[in-house]
């Protein structure tokens, strides 16, 4: 019975996924983009990235690759999101033991952010600003810092322009 409800999923998933969740163009980041400018002043922010562990039962023979940090088995959806909370991509299946940032990285949104296939604006000044270009990111806590991903600044020790910034 798993298998077969895994194997419909699929199907629909490869049926429908162009229909409910389409691979963005350059309009649709612009769009996002601003989104984020409006709503939380982040210019050049693409997006918002995270895990979340979905718990389920553990699978047979599995070990402890399902078992997450916090003490139970999962899988874990890993997500981008708009400004308005909706889901732009995602990624489900990991293994709850994996971290974040190498689901991301294992992905085929990290293969395709990294092969520069995503179709990205090109960088732009920020607003009010004379300093060069700056390439537009996901905002990402946990993740690897890249040309694309930008994650806040630890939170021990922090002056007031890196809590407004993390803010």
């Amino acid at each position: 019975m798993s298998r077969i409800v895994r194997h419909t999923c699929q199907v629909i998933w490869e049926q429908l996924r162009e229909t409910v969740m389409p691979q963005p163009k350059v309009d649709d980041w612009l769009r996002i983009a601003e989104g984020f400018n409006v709503s939380a002043q982040f210019p050049n922010c693409l997006g918002a990235m995270d895990g979340k562990h979905i718990r389920v039962k553990k699978p047979p023979h599995s070990g402890f690759r399902f078992f997450n940090y916090k003490h139970y088995f999962s899988i874990v959806l890993m997500a981008v999101a708009d400004s308005n909370y909706q889901f732009i991509m995602v990624d489900i299946g990991a293994y709850g033991s994996t971290e974040d940032s190498h689901i991301f990285s294992a992905s085929r949104m990290g293969e395709r952010l990294r092969a520069n296939q995503l179709a990205l604006p090109k960088s732009r000044r920020l607003p009010r600003s004379a300093c060069p270009p700056a390439p537009f990111v996901f905002v990402a806590d946990g993740f690897a810092l890249t040309h694309h991903v930008m994650r806040p600044f630890p939170k021990r020790g922090l002056d007031v322009r890196r809590r407004i910034l993390n803010y």
